[in-house]
């Protein structure tokens, strides 16, 4: 599965629970931890949980394995590490708080249907 493929499919289970301001970051030109970056926000521990579990199904479904899950019990900010795509779910406040679209400003916002 392509990491284009693997983002869409994210970006997908994230919306089917209705994530909020969901950012697709292409980082491949100025990085080399992965292709893209996923952000989403929800507004509540376990609309975030459940956001972080249905991308989980979704991609194993696909045959494709999370290599590490960070933040799951707290679930301010869950971390799905996929290799070459990365999933950043926070809650509101965290996600203002870490900014991570303007430390990745020099990465490319794109939208679902460029992928």
């Amino acid at each position: 599965m392509t990491s284009k493929s693997k983002a869409k499919t994210a970006y997908t289970a994230l919306a089917d629970k209705k994530g909020e301001d969901i950012k697709i970051i292409d980082i491949s030109n100025v990085s080399v931890l992965a292709d893209y970056f996923i952000i989403a926000s929800g507004a509540n521990r376990n609309q975030i949980q459940a956001m972080a579990d249905q991308v989980q199904n979704k991609l194993a479904k696909e045959e494709v394995q999370v290599r590490q899950i960070e933040g799951y019990q707290t679930a301010n900010w869950i971390l799905m590490d996929y290799g070459d795509i990365i999933i950043h779910i926070f809650s509101s406040e965290d996600r203002l708080f870490y900014d991570l679209e303007r430390i990745w400003r020099d990465g490319a916002s794109i939208a679902v249907e460029e992928l």
